[in-house]
């Protein structure tokens, strides 16, 4: 499998996808929702993996989508921009609908999609020192794609408040709430065979 904003790496069965645009904070774009959804449907269809961790190089989790991918959309029709739309659905469908057990690795910020991205794993693990924002309120948009989600994920009543004020809450808060199922330091975030270590 070629990619060129995701690493992939496989070891014991497990897969670990590493979302690779450091210099955007792993923020998505039409080519890594298109490289994520080919991404899981073979992993999940890999009878030789059994789990699959997604994580981020960098600094950051991911920060969202793409501003510059977005200010690109700004031009588009209703069409285009709803297959954008559909497209990234698509993707969050694929991981959530995912055959294999996935684990997000959350470090850093997890901002808007990178939200959703968390919400639509099995599990998720958090960096003690992560932090996360529905920011699009912000943009003057909502999160829409990622709500259902993230409505699951963490209730409506709380999903309601941080859709609206887009306020940041760090990792505590996101166990708290559910979003989260474990905190660590982030030198602690392991497997058994060490594949969630920093890259």
């Amino acid at each position: 499998m070629t990619t060129t904003t995701l690493d992939i790496a496989i070891s014991h069965r497990v897969a670990v996808v590493w979302m690779a645009r450091e210099t955007v904070r792993n923020a998505f774009n039409e080519a890594s929702i298109a490289e994520l959804t080919e991404t899981f449907t073979t992993l999940g269809a890999d009878p030789d993996v059994r789990a699959i961790v997604l994580a981020g190089k960098g600094p950051a989790f991911c920060a969202g989508a793409d501003l510059g991918w977005m200010k690109r959309m700004a031009s588009f029709t209703h069409q285009e921009n709803r297959a954008d739309a559909l497209k990234l659905a698509t993707m969050l469908r694929t991981i959530y609908e995912c055959p294999k057990p996935v684990i997000a690795r959350v470090h850093g910020d997890a901002y808007a999609g990178g939200v959703g991205l968390v919400a639509a794993c099995d599990i998720a693990v958090a960096a003690i020192g992560a932090e996360f924002c529905l920011s699009e309120t912000k943009l003057g948009l909502i999160p829409a794609t990622i709500g259902p989600y993230v409505i699951r994920a963490m209730g409506a009543n709380a999903a309601r408040r941080y859709f609206l004020t887009a306020e940041k809450f760090d990792a505590g808060e996101a166990f708290r709430l559910g979003l989260v199922h474990d905190l660590a330091p982030l030198r602690n975030l392991t497997c058994a065979s060490t594949l969630f270590l920093e890259p």
